[in-house]
């Protein structure tokens, strides 16, 4: 078959050119990809009909290639004009070998406006999906069907989940390292699921930064092809105030009910006894008055843990040395029998909520009222830690009771049949935690000594907004 005839069947567009880029032979498939006839183009340079935007770029390729003095070959992709005026992508292969026969150029053509228009609509897509990613709030991912690979993810994983991007990018099994210990289980189970095809819908605790203080709602889902998974994409949205509201209002809850129940109990108990009693009373009214107080007592602390967690947890430059300074000397006053002493600094800035002055008070008041001597002995000092702040309050009462110590120790693990039984700890500890501080108690025979951690502020500058003063 002659070889005219041969490169007629191709799919490919054919053409032999000169040094000049004038066409001395087309095949038919410029017919079928472009709308001309073979003789239209013969004679023609066919740079003539490159797209403007791509002339220097094509022009720049045959020049090289046939000017090399060795061997060449070049490959260029361009837009080239068809018989209806419209753009057809081609990417074009040739070298600078000739023949005798053909006595020019062969460059051959492939048609691929698919492809390039495939190209420019993922790139779009990209594009959208990386701006939409890169102002939500929400931590959107996509890993391979293995979730050996990350595929993708955006700039809130670091806020939220607190490690590097670039680390999960090199080692995608760094996602477990950003969650906590005692989740890493169901969140490897709920992964197991994903790569057999199945959905995941769950809740843990990220971001070892913060302690893993972070809470994260969790959806994911498998992309599958033919049957087979190949991709698993989902998102992370973070869900601390909801969680942390949540187990706020169960242990107000539980406390509320607690309380009033043991308190009202007392006061019912004792009109009950002032009925059947004839003779002196004045120690049953005492016990009413003593369990309305409580009562009271109560009341007040809930009102301030709930004017806490309505509000929005505002944090800002807060002098830990005046608060602690002006709480010390209300608690003199309050205490005059108590031996109350203190060592502070001229100042000390910490990021923490204005009324962190209700946990120094609350600590100070337990410390004097919880004593067993005639002459309580307290010592408050506050000083600079190599990352923070540090409040420190030591006693000599007897130890804190455990089910009082879990609310500092382990708040987490409160339930509803083992709970604390006063509000005081709860207030400390919540001031505490919407400061993005942390606490910790020892106590001995010989007292309780109390650890409060703050995240260090600086001073702001003129004109500086607050948001600027956090470390």
């Amino acid at each position: 078959m002659d070889a005219d005839v041969l490169l007629d069947y191709t799919r490919d567009k054919i053409l032999v050119i000169d040094e000049e880029a004038t066409v001395l032979y087309a095949n038919d498939a410029v017919t079928r990809l472009l709308g001309w006839e073979t003789d239209e183009l013969v004679g023609e340079n066919a740079l003539a009909y490159v797209h403007p935007d791509d002339f220097d770029t094509v022009r720049e390729v045959f020049e090289r290639t046939i000017d090399s003095e060795t061997f060449s070959e070049g490959t260029v992709e361009y837009r080239y004009r068809a018989a209806d005026d419209s753009w057809v992508w081609f990417e074009s292969r040739m070298s600078n070998a000739t023949s005798e026969r053909l006595d020019g150029y062969v460059v051959s053509s492939r048609d691929v406006s698919d492809r390039v228009e495939a190209e420019r609509q993922h790139r779009e897509l990209t594009a959208r999906l990386q701006e939409i990613s890169s102002v939500t709030d929400e931590v959107l991912w996509m890993f391979d069907g293995e979730f050996g690979e990350l595929l993708f993810v955006n700039p809130a994983y670091e806020t939220v989940y607190g490690r590097p991007v670039e680390e999960l990018e090199t080692d995608a099994s760094a996602f477990l390292r950003a969650i906590h210990p005692d989740d890493v289980p169901a969140v490897e189970r709920a992964i197991a699921r994903l790569v057999d095809g199945e959905s995941a819908d769950m809740e843990y605790r990220v971001n070892p930064g913060r302690n893993y203080s972070v809470w994260v709602w969790a959806q994911a889902q498998p992309i599958l092809e033919d049957g087979e998974v190949v991709r698993i994409s989902g998102f992370s949205r973070e869900i601390t105030d909801r969680h942390r509201r949540e187990r706020q209002l169960s242990v107000m809850d539980n406390l509320l009910r607690h309380n009033l129940r043991n308190a009202l109990n007392v006061v019912l108990g004792n009109a009950d006894l002032i009925d059947e009693t004839t003779g002196d009373t004045s120690h049953l009214t005492a016990g009413i008055r003593n369990a309305a107080e409580r009562l009271l007592e109560s009341a007040e602390k809930e009102r301030e843990i709930v004017d806490i967690l309505n509000r929005e947890a505002t944090r800002d430059a807060v002098d830990l040395t005046a608060v602690a300074g002006g709480e010390v000397d209300r608690a003199r006053r309050r205490f005059p029998d108590a031996e109350i002493e203190s060592s502070l600094p001229d100042s000390a800035l910490v990021y923490a909520l204005s009324n962190v002055r209700l946990a120094v008070a609350e600590l100070l008041e337990n410390a004097v009222v919880h004593s067993d001597r005639d002459r309580p002995s307290v010592s408050v000092s506050v000083g600079r830690t190599r990352d923070g702040v540090e409040l420190r309050v030591e006693d000599d009462a007897p130890p804190i009771p455990d089910i009082e110590a879990h609310v500092l120790r382990d708040p987490h693990a409160m339930t509803n049949v083992f709970h604390s039984t006063g509000l005081g700890l709860w207030l400390v500890y919540w001031v505490v935690e919407l400061s993005d501080g942390d606490i910790s108690l020892d106590s001995t025979a010989d007292g309780n000594r109390i650890r409060i951690r703050f995240p260090r502020a600086r001073a702001p500058a003129d004109g500086e907004p607050a948001a600027a003063r956090q470390p």
